[in-house]
């Protein structure tokens, strides 16, 4: 690839302003307890508020379901490991906990900023709703408090085996197979509300910046020559498992929008122009 030129830094190409009155994102609605993962354990703290209560271990929902698992938990593991130390992602293709993530990591405070950063990020086209945990994964307690370890895997089976006909989300998948095996059929689908979701272009102002569209050839190298031509710059993240998208982070909201204005539909490799907008928060 020929080396990458990136266009000069003029005052006509500043932060064109914040978009006013921008709508605001709708918070996903409280979710339902999950039903315990082989290997993880927890489940989700019902309404639970992020100031109230924070764990280690992030629940995640709203996940592509057509990505294999394998390829699901190396992305997850790529994207949330710049926070901190990842212990464990599980994720199961069984149809109950299709589309849906544990993450762990070694303190709440870094799960609570991955949660806050992460949140709604379209991970392959679908915004992930993501929570806390109600109790500590597996992995969590091995790493923390080994000594009681086994005492915490045997209340986590008991727990599976006393929830195995109350947990609501058991109930539901047990009553759409018994109306399919009444009807002779798969049940009909229940029709579902569109999610609304603010388009890219109209997010409000970020310190980071999401980039689409890029080569896939593309290196982290390349990206920080590109940007340090602006003040500021923080971080190039790149995602192993998609490598046409990438983060770039500043230390301030004003240098990412000036980067952002300069370098959108910037052709990087001659031919297709890279998308920028601000990351949602």
């Amino acid at each position: 690839m020929a080396e990458v030129q990136a266009p000069p830094t003029t005052e006509d190409n500043a932060m064109q302003g914040v978009v006013d009155a921008a709508p605001t994102l709708a918070q996903p609605a409280p979710v339902l307890a999950a039903a315990t993962v082989e290997g993880t354990g927890p489940v989700v703290a019902e309404g639970a508020a992020p100031d109230e209560y924070s764990c280690e271990t992030l629940y995640i929902q709203n996940l592509n379901e057509k990505i294999k698992p394998d390829v699901m938990k190396a992305s997850l593991r790529g994207l949330f490991k710049t926070y901190g130390e990842v212990l464990d992602v599980v994720a199961h293709k069984n149809l109950r906990m299709r589309g849906q993530a544990f993450v762990s990591f070694e303190n709440a405070d870094v799960a609570k900023k991955a949660m806050k950063e992460v949140q709604r990020f379209p991970l392959y086209s679908k915004p992930m709703q993501i929570s806390f945990a109600r109790s500590r994964s597996d992995a969590v307690v091995q790493k923390k408090d080994p000594n009681n370890f086994d005492d915490h895997k045997t209340k986590r089976q008991e727990h599976k085996k006393a929830t195995r006909y109350t947990n609501p989300l058991k109930a539901k998948f047990r009553a759409k197979r018994l109306a399919a095996e009444i009807d002779g059929g798969a049940a009909l689908p229940t029709a579902k509300r569109p999610a609304v979701q603010m388009p890219d272009e109209y997010l409000p102002p970020n310190k980071i910046l999401f980039l689409q569209n890029l080569p896939e050839s593309v290196t982290k190298d390349q990206l920080n020559a590109l940007f340090s031509q602006y003040p500021n710059l923080y971080e190039v993240r790149l995602i192993p498992t998609k490598k046409d998208i990438a983060f770039v982070e500043f230390l301030d909201e004003g240098s990412a929008g000036v980067a952002k204005d300069a370098l959108h539909n910037y052709k990087l490799d001659g031919e297709n122009k890279i998308k920028i907008t601000f990351a949602r928060k």
